[in-house]
């Protein structure tokens, strides 16, 4: 029996589990609301990414086999699509049944067809006054070309017809971006959503037609944009390439058409057909085609707390002393950061010390996603004003935050700081940051290792962990990792270091050997994002078959199915989908004086091992070693959010069996709680509201 399951399968099932805490009665009712917008935005990138290159794929290399499930492009389709019918169905009764518990709170999603005549008449008025001066009609016939359709927008089409003619033909009401996605009756929390006021008054728009039917859709375009073709350029600036890339990214093939409510079929035949979209992505659904309204609503009901998760705030660690230098803590002992629990202050602060330490000389950092509005960039700047040597590694071509980085990279340079972008074949994904110090002719670092993002935004949404040490190896380590990509070159061998591509996954593979070496003896624990790499997936299946315990903590994807006889029996694997987004890396091969624990930005995916920069650091620090075990194994008995998956593919919620309610993140934040209540500092910050608003579960 074969313990593999198809990447794309697998990703559905974990957005499965997503839509499922929208079902759970124990999360309060408006944030419900929001993991099914949740759910719908991670859909939307699932189309324009991965199905996005299936149909690419499919087209140009039609016999290409996935490697561990062998189906063709074309099978995963058609595979992809039955499955994400019957999510959209479940999408739908979620919000049918949230809403009908927010009446109790005066918000109510109403129907056109059951409008009283005074609001209908509100409605009617709103349109002509706010809408109609606003709203562009257009033509699908022989005398007008195809109207392009903006990917991800919503968009009126109706069926009309002159009165003086037989012949029908295509209108289209595109909805205008800069009006409100919710339209409020007055002193109530009744609306429509502007889509559904342009679809009731398009007779308004269309005054010389007769209206024979109406149709809400949405187009959503591959976003699967050639970035290694352009590279070949070397006469073009690659930043203007990523701006070139972007702009086309807007004009990709349609691989999806969603439709609200009931439309005719010729309308839905019509489309399919002008956009060349195959019937099996055209999906119909009941719920609103984008909950970006969500936060209207919101801002009505901000006062009934019961509706939402109780304030949480990042808290200040209690390693780390106020007031005093944080360089030289760190060079007494290394500092563990684990957020959201702990707060990326601390972080923010060491750059900022540094900027200004007279003793440092230089500050190099790999940015891959940065906040909007980034302390991190700041500190950066002020340390290159400062006359600090600043390196600044950019990788343009973090998804979906091309843009952004595009428009820091140029905000660095005028800041006086050396930008450098990602190397040709490989995205720089690691999290590293190097301070170098000199004190007369005496040099030394400060090396921060982290799981995830330079980011103040995701840091308080996103488990991450980050590392800061004065170890030497490790900063000499890192010092090879910048120089390397300063040459445009990658690392070949480091002494304390894990670094993809050539020195992370063939360490880990010696380091699953010499478990496998002790047999039932021997003992792996290791929490991902995700699971893919074939090698690595044989690997542990190998382990497995010699005896070793094997524990997986995987968020998303996982391509290996444990719990088959002669197989995988000895691996366990668990999923926890929360409130904050599972996104820290723990690696931990052996027990006792033998184990060894490291933490990295990388998962166990092809992309990351063997197409990617990234780096693993090992944690040297024994009581931080037992910490990051303390987390793994917490993680594990999380018997709230957890999902295990079992032998037939399929994933279960971790039965309680009479144990005590453990939920992980909740506990490490009472864990972060109590600690700064046990400090002599005050270090309780005024709680904050943790928002999870239409967050991209990206890694």
């Amino acid at each position: 029996m074969s313990f593999y399951e198809n990447r794309e399968l697998s990703w559905l099932k974990f957005n499965e589990r997503v839509l499922e805490e929208a079902f759970d009665e124990n999360t309060p009712l408006f944030e419900r609301l929001r993991f099914v917008s949740i759910f719908c935005s991670n859909l939307d990138e699932f189309f324009m990414i991965r199905v996005g290159s299936l149909f690419d794929k499919m087209n140009y290399d039609p016999k290409d086999r996935d490697n561990k499930t062998n189906m063709t492009a074309k099978e995963q389709l058609s595979a992809i699509a039955k499955s994400v019918r019957g999510l959209i169905s479940s999408k739908d009764k979620a919000y049918e049944k949230i809403m009908e518990g927010l009446l109790e709170y005066g918000i109510e999603h109403l129907s056109v067809s059951t409008l009283t005549p005074q609001e209908d008449a509100f409605f009617r008025a709103y349109f002509t006054r706010e809408v109609l001066p606003l709203l562009f009609t257009g033509l699908v016939d022989k005398k007008h070309p195809i109207p392009f359709f903006k990917n991800g927008e919503v968009y009126i089409g109706c069926r009309i017809r002159k009165k003086t003619e037989t012949r029908s033909t295509f209108g289209i009401l595109p909805v205008p971006e800069n009006l409100p996605r919710a339209v409020f009756v007055p002193k109530s929390g009744k609306f429509l959503l502007i889509e559904e006021i342009i679809s009731h008054c398009a007779k308004q728009a269309f005054s010389n037609f007769t209206i024979q039917s109406r149709c809400t859709f949405r187009v959503t375009r591959n976003a699967d944009i050639p970035i290694e073709e352009a590279l070949f350029d070397h006469d073009v600036d690659f930043r203007d390439i990523m701006s070139k890339l972007v702009k086309k990214r807007k004009k990709l093939r349609p691989v999806r058409i969603e439709f609200s409510g009931n439309p005719d079929s010729t309308s839905v035949e019509l489309l399919t057909k002008v956009l060349d979209v195959k019937n099996s992505f055209v999906f119909k659904q009941k719920s609103p085609l984008s909950l970006s309204f969500t936060s209207l609503l919101e801002n009505r009901l901000e006062k009934e707390s019961s509706l939402f998760f109780e304030h949480l705030s990042p808290q200040q660690p209690p390693s780390i002393m106020r007031g005093a230098s944080l360089i030289e803590q760190i060079r007494r002992k290394d500092i563990l950061l684990n957020y959201p629990y702990e707060n990326i202050n601390q972080f923010i602060r060491l750059l900022d010390e540094a900027a200004e330490n007279p003793n440092v000389s230089s500050i190099k950092i790999t940015l891959y996603r940065v906040a909007r509005d980034s302390k991190i960039i700041n500190a950066l700047n002020k340390a290159a004003e400062n006359g600090k040597d600043v390196l600044a590694l950019v990788e343009l071509r973090a998804r979906f935050d091309e843009e952004n980085n595009i428009g820091w990279s140029k905000q660095l340079e005028d800041a006086g700081v050396n930008v450098i972008y990602g190397l040709e074949e490989l995205k720089v994904h690691s999290k590293l940051l190097l301070i170098t110090l000199r004190d007369g002719n005496d040099v030394s670092y400060i090396t921060q290792i982290g799981t995830g993002n330079y980011n103040e935004r995701t840091s308080k949404l996103y488990t991450d962990l980050t590392l800061m040490t004065a170890n030497k190896e490790i900063g000499a380590d890192a010092s090879v990792v910048f120089n390397a990509l300063t040459e445009e070159s990658t690392v070949a061998g480091t002494n304390r270091l894990l670094v993809a591509p050539k020195g992370l996954k063939n360490r880990i593979v010696e380091l699953i050997d010499n478990e496998i070496s002790y047999g039932s003896e021997g003992y792996i624990a290791i929490k991902i994002n995700s699971l893919t790499d074939k090698e690595l997936i044989q690997k542990l299946a190998e382990a497995s078959r010699a005896g070793v315990k094997i524990e997986l903590v995987v968020r998303g994807i996982c391509c290996l199915i444990p719990g088959i006889p002669g197989e995988t029996e000895n691996i366990r694997v668990i999923s926890i989908v929360g409130r904050f987004l599972e996104h820290s890396r723990i690696y931990i091969f052996g027990k006792n004086d033998r184990r060894r624990v490291y933490i990295s930005s990388a998962d166990f995916m092809t992309r990351n091992t063997e197409r990617r920069v990234e780096v693993a650091a090992p944690i040297l620090d024994k009581a931080l070693a037992d910490r990051i075990c303390d987390i793994f194994n917490t993680c594990m008995r999380d018997n709230v959010k957890a999902r295990e998956l079992m032998s037939d593919g399929q994933y279960r919620r971790v039965e309680q069996n009479g144990a005590p309610a453990l939920n992980s993140q909740l506990y490490f934040y009472e864990q972060a709680y109590n600690a700064a209540r046990n400090t002599n500092e005050p270090s309780i910050s005024e709680p904050v509201r943790v928002k999870i608003r239409k967050v991209r579960l990206r890694r």
